[in-house]
């Protein structure tokens, strides 16, 4: 028969053997890093955890923040059996069959559960719809974890019966702390026998960009190539070198940082508005897709007042199709300052948004006679195009008084020049026009 000291040596050995990530879990709140504004003393949901009550929540935040995390300490608090599946592998019969595990413990012990769902927004509406049930007769306390917005990506169904807490990125403060309790934890971590200098901490705080697991991964494999106790910076600079900014390309940061590198560049600040480009090239986020936006940027914030920004951007889509990446996105570059510093102007895209609305409400009016094209005796005859003034035979090239409008409509005002840029000029240009014109000083 094995020694009790052997079989201990046996278990924690098979512990050992676990991702250092899984190990370094923590187990219980003060050991948890970040989240300060939901697991502060006091706050909501760290005294529901406290007092062991659950109830039906979403946590929605980015990677290696404590999502799967703080559904095990709320199942364990709450002396609650827990069920953890992922959306991504799941379907409406694993949820069936957890339905089943979650009313056998009930009746054997009188357990509730905790149905754990990662990446619940992989769910389509039915999926989400098919465990709603047994959240509101009480079967299944339900979490769920995702990273993108629950009101895009969640039933309104089920977002009524489940609070969301949002978790936010891990600082560097937060990031450090994990680190170092994995070096010097006797039990789950490295017990204190590697040194590693504060420069290499830094630089796996910085590539692990607010994910605690991925901070975790990169100081194990730092550990898996040192030979001795010393981890040398260069080991960490290798291990450190492939770490790539957060960003999902079709996702909330998605959205948030390409919303935020156009209103760096309507904005008129270049500079935050190259570092806007950057994260988002950085984070292998196509350079086409951004060349794209800035063209709508061209012609929505510029417009007019700086006719070339457009030409420059569209020439900056053309150097990219030819140089691809990276010797194209210095181009991108070069299009994305000129837009920032160029003269603005609403002008042309708020007058296009208020003719379209005429349009869709006015219907099909018929374009007036005189100017209707001729090209047959038919219709010259039945009166198209009689009548029309010919501009350029007119006094400075303008028919004063012609109507282009339809007949059965009023000739609004949409287009009105900002006084900046080019602009200007043509503001002059149209109020000298408009005091020629009845009804229109």
């Amino acid at each position: 028969m094995p020694l009790l000291t052997d079989l201990f040596a046996d278990v924690q050995s098979e512990s050992m053997e676990r991702p250092l990530a899984d190990r370094m879990r923590p187990a219980n709140l003060d050991e948890f890093s970040g989240q300060a504004h939901l697991l502060d003393q006091g706050k909501p949901l760290r005294r529901a955890i406290e007092q062991g009550r659950a109830h039906s929540m979403v946590f929605w935040g980015p990677p290696g923040t404590g999502k799967t995390t703080l559904a095990r300490m709320i199942a364990a608090t709450t002396d609650s059996h827990f069920i953890a599946l992922s959306a991504v592998m799941a379907g409406v019969k694993d949820i069936r069959s957890a339905v089943a595990e979650a009313e056998q413990h009930r009746q054997m012990s009188g357990r509730g559960t905790v149905l754990f769902l990662d990446e619940v927004h992989r769910f389509n509406k039915a999926q989400q719809d098919a465990f709603l049930p047994f959240v509101e007769d009480g079967t299944l306390t339900f979490i769920g974890a995702t990273t993108e917005n629950p009101s895009f990506e969640l039933n309104n169904a089920l977002l009524s019966r489940a609070r969301v807490y949002v978790l936010k990125t891990l600082d560097e403060a937060a990031l450090l702390g994990i680190l170092q309790r994995a070096l010097n934890d006797r039990e789950r971590g490295f017990a204190g026998s590697y040194e590693v200098s504060d420069d290499a901490l830094a630089l796996i705080v910085a590539a692990a960009d607010g994910d605690g697991r991925r901070a975790l991964n990169l100081l194990e494999l730092a550990v898996d190539l040192t030979e001795g106790t010393r981890i040398a910076d260069t080991t960490v600079r290798e291990v450190a070198a492939g770490g790539r900014r957060r960003f999902d390309k079709q996702g909330e940061y998605f959205y948030d940082q390409i919303s935020a590198l156009h209103k760096s560049v309507r904005g008129s600040d270049p500079d935050a508005s190259l570092y806007w480009l950057m994260r988002m090239l950085d984070g292998g986020c196509d350079p086409l897709y951004v060349a794209r936006r800035m063209i709508r940027v061209a012609s929505e914030d510029i417009g007019n007042a700086d006719p070339r920004a457009l030409r420059l951007t569209l020439d900056a889509w053309e150097t990219l199709e030819r140089l691809g990446s990276p010797e194209g996105e210095l181009a991108l570059a070069q299009a994305v300052v000129y837009l920032a510093c160029a003269a603005k102007s609403n002008a042309v895209y708020k007058a296009a948004k208020a003719a379209k609305s005429d349009a869709q409400e006015f219907g099909s009016l018929e374009v007036p006679m005189h100017l209707r094209n001729a090209p047959t005796r038919l219709m010259k005859d039945l009166g198209y195009g009689e009548n029309y003034r010919y501009a350029h035979d007119e006094e400075g090239a303008v028919a004063v008084g012609e109507r282009y409008f339809p007949d059965d409509m009023d000739a609004p005002t949409y287009y009105h020049p900002v006084p900046r840029g080019l602009e200007i000029k043509i503001r002059e240009k149209l109020a000298q026009i408009r005091k020629l014109e009845p009804g229109k000083q």
